[in-house]
């Protein structure tokens, strides 16, 4: 009897937080190990459904860097990288397109469809969701976000549909640009205004001190992670990530978080909890006055 007792508390607990982002946006950057693990992926592709059933709108935006270079050296290719950007050929951008629209995007999808047909996969070259442009000669074909046309994406999500968004771009030159997924996520999140956007790693957040796992910083503000990113406080994997946090509450986002997407049901602890799992980014740094992880102040949201 206690422990249905605890999943009744549980459920009751989360009832606030359904209330309040009921009707919202939440962009989720999928990556990491819950995306390669066939059970970690079953875990968040049910948590993305339910936070569907219970009235959010899950925009999901992925990668697939592991998958793209082990195709690659398959085929006898070269696999170079440049200050942390994969080199891309044009005969690269080929395999990139075929890895990240014809394997990975088509397995996310059927991971989610597995519990209902809820989820269509497109690309950001689809519909000129995404127009990006070369960051330079001696990466290729590798691009940085221009502009976004959320047209599609809305006329899905008002179908009924969770979007699942492969990070290549169009280019002026009707060809395609690999696009980094989470600068990606953060673009995508502050063209559709959204209420959040949440990153999947493989670790816990951000840390004050990263050799110290009791140093987890829960709630952080806009200002202090720009700081980290400046001064240099940052894993070099985490610099992206922490930088399309800030791209995305510059553009309106309301939060951002980061979490480790190898706990199971990280999303809907961090979403429908009090006390949350990862880093949490606002504006302000503040909990709020009902002092929650998920506190919004008013309809509005803080």
């Amino acid at each position: 009897m206690e422990y249905l007792l605890e999943k009744a508390e549980t459920l009751t607990e989360a009832l606030p937080w359904i209330k309040r982002t009921w009707g919202r946006t939440v962009v989720i950057k999928y990556g990491g190990a819950a995306m390669t693990d066939p059970v970690l992926r079953e875990h968040v592709a049910s948590d993305i459904v339910l936070m569907k059933l219970v009235g959010v709108n899950p925009v999901i935006v992925h990668g697939g860097g592991p998958a793209i270079t082990a195709y690659m050296e398959r085929l006898g290719m070269p696999v170079e990288f440049h200050e942390g950007l994969r080199v891309t050929s044009d005969e690269a951008m080929e395999v990139v397109k075929m890895v990240l629209v014809g394997k990975v995007n088509k397995e996310l999808v059927g991971s989610i469809n597995s519990h209902g047909r809820l989820a269509v996969g497109i690309s950001g070259d689809d519909g000129n969701l995404i127009i990006a442009d070369a960051i330079s000669e001696r990466l290729g074909r590798v691009g940085q976000v221009r502009s976004i046309d959320t047209t599609v994406i809305h006329k899905l999500i008002g179908d009924g549909f969770i979007p699942v968004v492969a990070s290549v771009g169009a280019s002026a030159d009707a060809g395609s640009y690999n696009i980094n997924a989470d600068i990606v996520a953060g673009e995508l999140a502050a063209a559709l205004d959204a209420d959040k956007v949440i990153f999947l790693t493989d670790v816990d957040g951000l840390y004050a001190d990263f050799s110290d796992k009791s140093s987890l910083i829960s709630v952080l503000a806009l200002h202090e992670a720009e700081e980290m990113i400046a001064h240099d406080r940052l894993a070099s994997g985490m610099i992206p990530k922490v930088a399309a946090c800030a791209r995305a509450l510059r553009g309106g986002v309301g939060r951002a978080h980061i979490l480790n997407g190898t706990v199971p049901h990280s999303l809907l602890l961090e979403v429908y909890t009090d006390s949350g799992v990862g880093t949490m980014i606002t504006h302000d740094g503040e909990r709020g006055p009902m002092e929650c992880r998920g506190a919004y102040q008013g309809e509005a949201g803080r």
